[in-house]
């Protein structure tokens, strides 16, 4: 696949959308941002210039900003994507603005193009009816920054074509991901029920006094934060002894929080306002100082993990094997 010869646009240019232009960008797609709010539209640019600027300092390209912004244009005109074929659609978590958008993009997107949405919380096939083309309809979720995680999940709804699921999964290794197509839709896809499961257990060990909200994230650094770059829980539990996991699932599983609601300690936060570090009000408390110098950490991080995480890809030690095989040493 030749990516410069596929145009592709992203809808919705917030903080996960400009980052999902840069790795388009990077990638050598033609792009088409399309901006459907005004601040958008005016703050865009900046934030796309600003992961090249990042990008070229840590070395993920090679060449300064202008040489990208040759492929991209910003527009507010959905016109702009009658050539496109590939719409990741990434607004609000709303059903009913998304809804709105997708009229919008198919009033002038070919029927042949993939429609596509950034959606983690709204089941794909939901949004798939609200579309002209169900079977070219797919989810499309991504994790910030998208131009340096490997990560990528491909859903396919319903009513889903699974060949235009398998055609993503192909193209997506062009965007330096390791894909995952989830094959049958499921509330949360795969990574979120992963993760929500641990959210909810992190809570609960606080709220119920166990540990603090910093000794509950050091154990999360220093234990599963240890490993994940490298191995997946099953890879993990292979390489450190299945039986140990059997005996303790005996005992713990019936401990562990199955809530469904909302912990009080996730609610009070979000009454009060907190968004975290965006407006230094969180599970951690934040001068505006240490909220700033966070997120500029969190950027220099995700490249430093990039460059550990490139040493050991999914398919390390397959690699390993056919090099010790040429060299004769098995």
């Amino acid at each position: 696949m030749n990516t410069q010869e596929i145009p592709v646009s992203v809808v919705g240019l917030g903080l996960m959308g400009c980052s999902i232009v840069t790795c388009l960008l990077i990638a050598g797609h033609p792009v088409v941002a399309v901006a459907p709010i005004p601040i958008d539209l005016d703050n865009a640019e900046d934030r796309i210039r600003e992961h090249f600027v990042n990008a070229l300092e840590n070395g993920l390209v090679e060449n300064p900003p202008e040489y990208y912004f040759k492929n991209l244009k910003i527009t507010e005109d959905y016109a702009d994507l009658r050539d496109c074929r590939l719409v990741v659609e990434c607004t609000i978590e709303n059903v009913m603005i998304k809804e709105q958008v997708y009229k919008k993009i198919e009033a002038h997107l070919p029927a042949d193009a993939l429609l596509t949405s950034n959606t983690s919380a709204i089941p794909i096939s939901t949004l798939q009816q609200m579309t002209e083309h169900p079977a070219r309809f797919l989810g499309l979720h991504w994790t910030e920054p998208a131009h340096t995680t490997r990560f990528l999940e491909i859903i396919c709804g319903n009513d889903t074509d699974i060949k235009n699921g398998e055609y993503l999964y192909e193209l997506s290794h062009k965007w330096g991901k390791e894909p995952i197509l989830v094959r049958k839709d499921i509330a949360g896809f795969i990574t979120n029920r992963l993760m929500y499961a641990m959210y909810r257990e992190a809570i609960s060990l606080v709220e119920g006094g166990y540990a603090t909200v910093e000794d509950v994230d050091r154990a999360c650094r220093n234990n599963t934060g240890y490993f994940m770059t490298l191995a997946g829980v099953f890879r993990w539990m292979d390489l450190t002894g299945v039986p140990a996991y059997h005996t303790v699932m005996k005992r713990l599983l019936p401990t562990l929080n199955n809530s469904t609601e909302v912990p009080e300690l996730i609610d009070k936060i979000v009454r009060e306002g907190g968004k975290g570090v965006a407006n230094a009000h969180g599970f951690h408390e934040y001068t505006p100082e240490e909220a700033k110098l966070w997120e500029e950490t969190f950027t220099e991080f995700t490249y430093d993990i990039r460059k550990l995480a490139l040493k050991y890809p999914g398919d390390v030690v397959k690699k390993k094997l056919k090099e010790k095989r040429e060299e004769g040493n098995l």
